[in-house]
């Protein structure tokens, strides 16, 4: 029976390289949590999360404070119990935001450590329908100085000639006129069978202010437009995705089944993003797909394809997982010490034990220090 003995907590801060620009912000570094679970057989499971680009002590003091003591000294097979338990301790700090990304961390440490018990790559463990490559699009398009609607397209391009058969770009920061000249741009250089899909990063106020977008769009057949509005805007996802023919996608950053349960009664998207590093946890995000596979609606996780790749290999009605080519906006990929590789539009599963890569303990050591918390 595996005793969970000691936990370790870090919040590193990785600087970008370029400033990453978004419909309504710049980011120039990305903390993230990390932490480390080990059981008495000498095991050790890693979770983490994005937690901006700053708070990242708060993150700490949710492990070690909250999250960690009620963890410590119990079965790490338990893991409903210990979600439960996590939850109720942190009713009056979390349910949201850090805390809650605290808590997914936890979570997804528990599921790889007991995977690694077992030997088995945590795709498996969950109970496969995919045993060694799930579909993926390429995440990109980010606006820069200097970048035209010519630099998307080839952008955008250069994806769908490395294999990939569905690409992203960011949009809503423009006018409706210049951002329909990217869209434009971008399928032109695409070609109609790509899937080509839109992420508004909460860009828009109101129905009105979207649809003056929207209407621009639609002749150019997007797969989804993404985060149109403010996350708990649902009443406004649900009122444009009546009004367009384009399918709406959300919830990278919704916290818990009962926020994603609202989403869905009010018909506010066909396609959830929810991510196990933000909404719950790997535990969480399996109660949040299935209630999304009674509605028919899709899954396509959000970012760290490390993590969403074993879930949507194991999840029927999932369909993609967000990759990013380089480490220039997902730096988390310099945290770890082995990449998902990438063919023909689909990247590959890890076999080995649990997710099946660690943290670059000497990368990492240049930017955090871990603490270590025991009874």
């Amino acid at each position: 029976m595996p005793i969970i003995e000691s936990i370790q907590v870090c919040a590193p801060v990785v600087p970008l390289d370029k400033v990453t620009s978004f419909s309504n912000r710049t980011v120039s570094a990305r903390h993230y949590g990390l932490v480390k679970v080990t059981s008495t057989d000498g095991v050790t499971g890693i979770g983490f999360c994005y937690v901006g680009s700053a708070g990242g002590p708060l993150f700490t003091q949710a492990v070690s404070q909250l999250l960690a003591p009620v963890l410590i000294g119990q079965d790490s097979y338990a893991v409903e119990g210990l979600w439960q338990t996590m939850y109720q301790e942190s009713l009056l700090q979390g349910r949201s935001g850090t805390v809650m990304r605290a808590l997914s961390a936890l979570d997804i440490a528990l599921w790889d450590l007991n995977a690694k018990t077992h030997q088995l790559p945590l795709h498996k463990f969950l109970g496969a329908v995919a045993l060694e490559q799930v579909p993926a699009y390429a995440s990109g398009g980010y606006y820069l100085d200097g970048k035209t609607p010519g630099h998307l397209g080839e952008e955008m391009a250069s994806y769908v000639a490395k294999g990939f058969k569905a690409v992203k770009m960011k949009s809503g920061r423009l006018s409706p006129r210049e951002e329909e000249q990217r869209l434009k741009a971008a399928r032109e250089a695409v070609g109609p069978d790509v899937e080509l899909m839109m992420d508004m990063n909460n860009a828009w106020y109101d129905t009105t202010q979207a649809m003056q977008y929207v209407r621009r769009f639609e002749q150019y057949d997007p797969y989804f437009i993404e985060e149109p509005f403010l996350p708990d805007d649902l009443e406004n996802h649900a009122r444009l995705a009546r009004m367009t023919h384009i399918p709406i996608a959300t919830a990278e950053i919704g916290y818990g089944r009962w926020y994603h349960k609202a989403l869905m009664d009010q018909g506010a998207a066909a396609i959830l993003q929810t991510d196990a590093a933000v909404c719950g946890g790997i535990t969480e995000w399996r109660r949040i797909a299935q209630t999304a596979a009674s509605f028919g609606l899709v899954m396509c996780p959000h970012w760290f394809h490390d993590l969403h790749a074993p879930l949507v290999a194991s999840t029927p009605n999932a369909r993609y997982v967000e990759y990013f080519w380089d480490d220039q906006v997902l730096n988390f990929r310099r945290l770890v010490d082995r990449q998902l590789s990438h063919k023909d539009g689909h990247v590959i599963l890890h076999q080995e034990p649990g997710l099946g890569f660690g943290f670059d303990e000497k990368y990492l050591a240049s930017l955090a220090k871990w603490e270590l918390i025991k009874k």
